[in-house]
């Protein structure tokens, strides 16, 4: 009887820890650390030259302590974004008034992206919920545009937001890629971006954000400097620096150049 109720005694005490213990399956050991993700970027800096006319940027990744079972049943998924420098855009509506076309209405959005490279293992909407990609602001459908001092009926505000949509996307400075994350080997991806040859200069933000089973994990940033070289660059910091210079050498410039031509073709 002692011995009963001390084999009772002691199944009670493991009872917890057995409830809590995890069946693993040969060679797999358990993972107790949340997922990782490291990215890189092919360069640091991208020169825009006056016979720029866009490049491809490649980004390496690797996503670490992953689930291998998970793994090997597609269940990561990763998204790549390239945002430009962040400033207000403004969006005009023109109407036909005694026919002429003029602006008649216009909004202003805050701080948003001025271009958008995006790339993705598979279409975004296998990847997550449509409520989970905008609380995360990822894809071109999803950018926060809020606008400045907004009085108005919601379909107006829905109506200028595609308009700018629209716009970016045709100028070429928003651009998605549903296919452009690859998977290289168990947990290291390689991404495309695409630049478009009227890439703003400045500082951009390389973006890769982690998802597993449809659930956001973890996303990670390094910058990206665009930057104008030679004649080009001069001339905007000649703008930019000493703008009254930069106007009296304009003036005397075209000055010059109206007498040059006049000589030239002058007719006797």
């Amino acid at each position: 009887m002692r011995r009963l109720l001390s084999a009772l005694t002691l199944c009670l005490w493991l009872l917890p820890g057995l409830a809590s213990a995890q069946m693993l399956l040969p060679g797999q050991a358990a993972n107790t650390t949340a997922e990782g993700l490291e990215i890189g970027t092919s360069t640091s800096e991208i020169a825009i030259t006056s016979d720029f006319r866009g490049a491809d940027l490649t980004i390496f990744g690797a996503v670490t302590n992953t689930d291998s079972l998970l793994l090997a049943i597609g269940q990561y998924d990763v998204v790549v974004v390239l945002e430009g420098p962040r400033e207000d855009a403004t969006v005009r509506r023109k109407e036909r008034v005694f026919g002429i076309w003029v602006n008649t209405r216009s909004m202003t959005f805050e701080a948003v992206p001025h271009s958008y490279s995006m790339s993705s293992s598979r279409m975004l909407d296998d990847v997550t919920t449509p409520l989970d990609l905008a609380d995360q602001g990822i894809g071109i459908d999803h950018v926060p545009l809020t606008p400045v001092g907004f009085v108005g009926n919601a379909s107006n505000l829905g109506e200028f937001r595609n308009a700018f949509r629209r716009l970016q996307e045709n100028n070429g400075l928003y651009d998605r890629n549903p296919s452009g994350v690859r998977f290289v080997s168990s947990n290291l991806f390689k991404a495309s971006l695409r630049l478009p040859a009227n890439i703003p200069n400045g500082v951009h933000t390389v973006r890769a954000y982690l998802f597993k089973s449809g659930k956001f994990i973890t996303e990670k940033s390094v910058p990206l400097r665009v930057i104008k070289t030679g004649i080009e660059q001069t001339i905007t910091d000649a703008a930019h620096e000493q703008p009254i210079a930069y106007g009296a050498f304009a003036v005397l410039l075209a000055l010059v150049t109206g007498w040059g031509a006049s000589v030239v073709f002058r007719k006797d």
